[in-house]
Parts: C-alpha cells; sequence; structure tokens
C-alpha cells in the first residue's frame, strides 16, 4: 500500500500572494516595491482518493477538490497532535467519504 491512504489527514504549504496577509500568515516577505507580500499559509485537508503511485485527491472542508503529487515537497501527512488540535480545520472523513 502506498504512502497515503483514504482518510489520511494532510497538511499543504501553500504559497499565497496578498496585500493583507492573514493572522495564519507565516514566512512573510514583501514585494521588491512593498504592494504586497508573499507568505505560506498551512492548509488542512482529508485525503478522498489514491489516483495512481503518484498521485492523490484530497478536498477542503468547504468541499474543494485538489489533486497533488505525493513527492510534492510542499504535503505532508498531518501527526497526530497536528490532527487533534487543528480538528476542526480539517474536512470530516464521514463527510467525504460515503459509508459502505
Amino acid at each position: 500500500m502506498g504512502k497515503y491512504q483514504i482518510g489520511d489527514r494532510v497538511v499543504y504549504h501553500k504559497t499565497k500572494h496578498s496585500t493583507h496577509p492573514t493572522s495564519r500568515a507565516q514566512d512573510m516577505h514583501p514585494a521588491e516595491h512593498g504592494d504586497e507580500y508573499s507568505y505560506i499559509v498551512d492548509k488542512y485537508w482529508t485525503v478522498v482518493r489514491v489516483l495512481d503511485d503518484r498521485t492523490i485527491e484530497v478536498r477542503t472542508r468547504k468541499g474543494k477538490v485538489h489533486h497533488l503529487d505525493v513527492n510534492d515537497p510542499l504535503l505532508r501527512k498531518a501527526g497526530p497532535l497536528e490532527s487533534w488540535w487543528y480538528r476542526d480545520q480539517f474536512p470530516s472523513v464521514e463527510a467525504i467519504v460515503p459509508a459502505q
């Protein structure tokens, strides 16, 4: 079996650009002319499908779907403490995986 399975909670370090970074922004850097900032925000997603040996489908709390390469350096499994601490940020497995 692969590195990821359905129901795994994952964290993705998403790079964003904005004039007003959120309170969750990390590693903030101003643009060259100071118009906006680039920063990283942790996204808390749940694996809903393993598509092949290198791709997974994840879902956000609001229902968006993303396809990610399992070797993406910005992707990692959430640890047990992180899964508990940010439990409200992850989509629930029951809401995304139909009962069998």
